[in-house]
């Protein structure tokens, strides 16, 4: 275990927020050099490692890019017994606990290929852009987040961007005061796995005191990532009386050094439309024993140019419904007036696949994780781009038990990362024989 937590804290020094790729590529370069591996970088910063000449049959994947809650965050480890977590920060155990284990294996020596994929935390852009060619018939993902389950499907997703310029300077003629409403410190989660946890929504809820208050919109900034439940908010609002705090971590408070005499004020269509949408789980699937099709209104702000602009990150286990939600999804905006809607991010849903990969990985895990059990998830994994992209490849991906990723209570079981990783290094075992 020492050496997993060794490499882990390694990598977590270096700066792995999305964007940055500087850091982690001069390190992977530096490192596979020393272990005895050729890389290749692609225009869009993914890495493949492996032995010069050499065509495995396996590929262990992983994304070096992690969630950051402020900018160019570097988290810091601090280990409490059987848990791993990060200083009022997100851990990064997520994906940095696969890139670990590929670095221990690539020490090893394996006979591997290795994939590290960037930005996989803003849209999957380095795995839908990949630009090197795969020898290997499977690809075991690392980037699960329970260790009872071998995933083996997951759903397909597509992010949401509409703005509303309706605004207009207001004279204060009934003398409104100017307010302003935050929320902080929500739980926060992911916007797959953890949408159906009936987790406070930031936005959501200063909406609704908005609402409440028949307030006019003034301004609001909320939401962090498009694959985050919102954890903040705040807005500023002109009203007769003051709005009223409907959360416990809710605050209001009069802004007595804000000129009121007038007011930008933006179409209440952008608060009912906001206080109407339908955020979180849509359907279920009782055959899968999940969520079927769900929406996570992400993230809102306001530019004097741009006006309002809304985010929304959309997933369905299905094509066809991912389809329809998007459509149904563009035509509320544009009914409430919001203009350049635009989809971007999209990538396909993972059809369950059980095949002698899912099976061998299976015998394999039962050894370390007696209840392991094929399952698929609601959130994003990147196998489904790797499907598409090299229809060859048999997929699956595991990991160790992660909680709450992408917010600041992240935290992982270090037990659970140790026997995970057994179960990699036998099936790493098997494929290179």
């Amino acid at each position: 275990m020492s050496k997993i937590l060794d490499v882990f804290e390694k990598i977590t020094k270096i700066n792995r927020c999305s964007g940055n790729y500087e850091g982690f590529l001069a390190f992977i370069k530096e490192y596979a050099k020393d272990k005895g591996y050729e890389c290749q970088i692609d225009a869009t910063n993914n890495i493949l490692c492996k032995k010069k000449g050499s065509k495995p049959k396996l590929a262990l994947q992983a994304h070096y890019d992690i969630v950051c809650l402020v900018k160019n965050h570097i988290p810091k480890i601090i280990k409490e017994g059987n848990i791993l977590r990060a200083d009022n920060s997100t851990l990064g155990a997520d994906d940095g606990i696969g890139c670990a284990y590929i670095l221990i294996l690539m020490e090893l020596g394996y006979d591997l290929e290795y994939v590290f994929t960037s930005d996989e935390e803003i849209g999957l852009i380095g795995a839908n852009s990949i630009d090197f060619e795969l020898s290997a018939k499977y690809m075991l993902n690392i980037d699960s987040e329970s260790e009872d389950e071998i995933c083996v499907g997951c759903a397909g997703g597509v992010d949401i961007t509409a703005c509303s310029d309706d605004k207009k300077i207001i004279q204060n003629l009934r003398k409104y005061n100017i307010y302003e409403i935050e929320i902080d410190n929500l739980p926060g989660g992911h916007s797959g796995i953890d949408i159906d946890k009936n987790i406070p929504n930031a936005i959501k809820l200063v909406v609704q005191a908005i609402k409440e208050s028949k307030a006019q919109l003034i301004d609001i900034n909320g939401g962090e990532q498009t694959n985050s439940i919102a954890i903040h908010c705040k807005a500023m609002v002109a009203a007769e009386t003051m709005p009223k705090a409907i959360h416990k971590n809710m605050t209001v408070k009069l802004l007595d050094d804000v000129n009121s005499e007038h007011y930008l004020k933006y179409s209440k269509d952008v608060v009912n439309f906001l206080y109407s949408f339908a955020h979180g789980v849509r359907a279920y699937n009782h055959e899968l024993e999940g969520v079927q099709t769900s929406i996570n209104l992400a993230k809102v702000s306001s530019d004097a140019t741009k006006g309002i602009v809304v985010e929304l990150s959309a997933r369905s286990m299905n094509d066809y419904d991912l389809a329809l939600l998007a459509d149904e999804t563009k035509t509320m905006f544009k009914s409430f007036g919001f203009k350049r809607v635009q989809l971007s991010s999209e990538h396909k849903a993972w059809s369950p696949d059980i095949n002698e990969f899912t099976r061998e990985i299976e015998k394999v895990a039962k050894k370390y994780v007696p209840n392991i059990k094929l399952k698929t998830i609601h959130g994003a994994l990147e196998c489904a781009v790797f499907k598409d992209r090299f229809p060859q490849l048999k997929l699956a991906s595991v990991g160790p038990n992660i909680f709450f990723p992408h917010s600041a209570k992240e935290y992982t079981e270090l037990d659970s990362v140790e026997k995970v990783f057994k179960i990699v290094k036998d099936l790493s075992d098997i494929y290179t024989k």
